[in-house]
């Protein structure tokens, strides 16, 4: 494997404890198959930790702003001056503001990304200073225009000494040991890795990445209109769910700690300002400008950093360290977050969609994740599109296995379920002849997913519509291991039958089952009509639920003639089924009911 050339670089302004706690995690980050080399503008810190970190670290360059130009060598040893004569002629110009350079502030973007939220609060005084208290980071737009000229001398450094790879980090991170490599192995030209910060002390964790425009955290498309604040909500708790889960997502915005790639940087991008564009902060006129040039930006989930946001989040950062000890520092850190606040107390819920599961140092409280697993064949033409549609509304994540389909039942999973984490398995040869084994293939596969709730729907069972609204709520009970609801055989649109063979409603059967890792899970081995979950969860309480399922699969006549045949054919002796109901199947004159929503 290649050598990647790296260049980690970050503007600095920063307190002392905080910016000693990024340096070790910058020096302990692993760098096998890469060649890191550092630089950082000091920006006016009052203590020497970059002098005393360029001593341990030979290949790192100090640059200071200053009227004129910018050191631009690296550092020697400890005997030799810390910013020694450049040796390339390059500059950096202090940015201009009358004859004196500006105040000294940090180095991130990022952290304005709820600088422009907080209208109800007093303005910082209308200057250069930069201030960060308990509550939260002051910008202004001078200083803003500042760190974008750092970030864009940074970028012509590692263009004009043809870095594969530019990393720009803000120094109030204390990064995961195996971000850098991942990342780089994740081959993107764009990608950040993604954290979670309180930008106010009373709002839940939210991420440094974004759907859209200024700080979006929800899809829309064009002529969709106005979106009522219940569907923005729904739509940001599913940006938040995804993001919670490992992985590596497309996404419209990101920052603070961005691997660029050397085609990206060759390709132009910048943090200068767009003139036409009214964002405010440099990190939204890079992630359009690199739009724009046809670059595509990533954010992934798999080894988040510690935003230390605030001095007071140093507990937190102790945790998250230890964290890191007990889980082993190759490992993603997919544990950290799942903690108590740091009183020791649940937090509060917070209105804004589901909270992130894996948010790193943050006080949320965890909302139980809901993985929705289906078997599917053939069901493109029928009813997959609208139980898929509905489920997206209540689910985390879901588990297909797509029984070798002739169609595209496969496409339509992965478009309707395109903002959730899916695991997507086809079978080449189907094997609906032995449902047993279908079925315990998907639990199997659900299972690997380490979920915390799995429901499981048949590709033609659908929730009544008020489910969408009320169904999590159930994952909440400490006491329930499963919930049990009615199914209604739905034999004409707004009629179900009901009849001495058809009265599946009248009994409560689980569909809804708390995961319990570790049990030895047993089946009722029966090659058709073998139940869709294991019997072993009978073994637990589980509760009722008034919330019923309409079983679409009996409304068209091909359907039920097609599943006669099928079961006349897989059943022929009805030794796993009752032959009566499998001849009342084509039963012309079927006693229905209405349906009542």
């Amino acid at each position: 494997m290649m050598t990647a050339k790296i260049l980690l670089a970050s503007p600095v302004k920063q307190k002392e404890r905080i910016l000693a706690e990024f340096l070790e995690s910058v020096e302990n980050l692993d760098t096998q198959d890469c060649q890191l080399e550092f630089a950082f503008i000091d920006d006016g810190n009052s203590h020497d930790l970059l002098t005393r970190f360029a001593g341990r670290n030979k290949a790192t360059r100090l640059f200071r702003p200053g009227k004129d130009c910018m050191d631009l060598s690296f550092s020697k040893a400890k005997e030799d001056p810390p910013f020694p004569a450049a040796e390339r002629g390059s500059t950096l110009p202090a940015p201009k503001r009358d004859s004196t350079p500006p105040a000294a502030e940090p180095d991130s973007a990022p952290h304005a990304t709820e600088r422009d939220r907080t209208g109800d609060r007093p303005s910082p005084p209308e200057d250069d200073r930069y201030l960060c208290d308990e509550e939260t980071h002051h910008w202004r737009r001078d200083l803003i225009r500042k760190v974008a000229h750092y970030k864009d001398f940074l970028i012509d450094l590692a263009v004009r000494e043809a870095y594969d790879h530019l990393f720009l980090v803000d120094s109030d991170l204390y990064l995961h040991p195996q971000t850098l490599r991942h990342l780089v192995s994740l081959g993107k030209n764009i990608v950040s890795e993604v954290f979670w910060t309180r930008w106010q002390p009373d709002m839940p964790p939210l991420p440094q990445v974004w759907v859209s425009d200024e700080y979006t955290l929800y899809k829309s498309t064009p002529g969709e209109g106005v979106l009522s604040q219940e569907e923005i909500t729904r739509r940001t708790g599913r940006f938040i769910s995804l993001l919670s889960r490992p992985g590596t997502y497309k996404v419209g915005g990101l920052g603070a700690c961005t691997l660029i790639s050397r085609e990206a940087l060759s390709r132009g991008v910048s943090f200068r300002q767009i003139y036409n564009l009214s964002f405010l902060g440099e990190d939204r006129h890079f992630c359009v400008r690199a739009a724009a040039l046809g670059l595509e930006l990533y954010a992934d989930t798999h080894f988040p950093p510690f935003h230390f946001y605030r001095e007071s989040d140093g507990p937190d950062l102790l945790q998250y360290k230890e964290r890191l000890i007990k889980h082993g520092e190759s490992e993603p850190a997919e544990e950290i977050g799942k903690e108590k606040d740091t009183k020791g107390q649940p937090a509060e819920k917070k209105p804004c969609g589901e909270l992130p599961s894996k948010a790193p140092g943050s006080a949320a409280p965890e909302r139980p994740r809901l993985t929705l697993a289906m078997l599917v064949r053939n069901e493109a033409d029928r009813y997959l599109s609208q139980v898929l549609r509905q489920a997206s509304q209540y689910i985390n994540s879901a588990v297909i296995l797509d029984d070798a389909s002739e169609d595209c039942s496969a496409e339509i999973c992965r478009r309707e379920l395109a903002d959730l984490p899916l695991t997507l398995v086809s079978n080449p040869e189907p094997g609906f002849q032995n449902e047993i084994n279908l079925r315990k293939q998907l639990w199997n596969l659900a299972c690997e997913t380490s979920p915390e709730w799995i429901l499981i729907l048949d590709a033609d069972e659908i929730f009544e519509e008020k489910a969408a609204a009320s169904l999590r709520g159930l994952l909440t009970d400490p006491e329930a291991f499963f919930f049990a609801f009615r199914l209604y055989d739905m034999w004409a649109e707004g009629f179900y039958r009901e009849d001495t063979y058809w009265n599946a409603h009248h009994t409560y059967r689980p569909f809804l089952v708390r995961y319990q890792a570790g049990l030895s899970y047993q089946w009722r081995e029966t090659p058709q009509h073998c139940g869709r979950f294991p019997l072993t969860v009978l073994e637990f309480p589980g509760k009722r639920s008034d919330l019923r399922v309409k079983h679409l699969g009996w409304q068209r006549p091909s359907d039920r003639l097609r599943k006669y045949e099928r079961y006349k054919k897989l059943d022929p002796l009805a030794a796993h089924g009752v032959a009566g109901q499998y001849e009342s199947i084509l039963d012309p004159k079927p006693h229905l009911l209405p349906w009542h929503g």
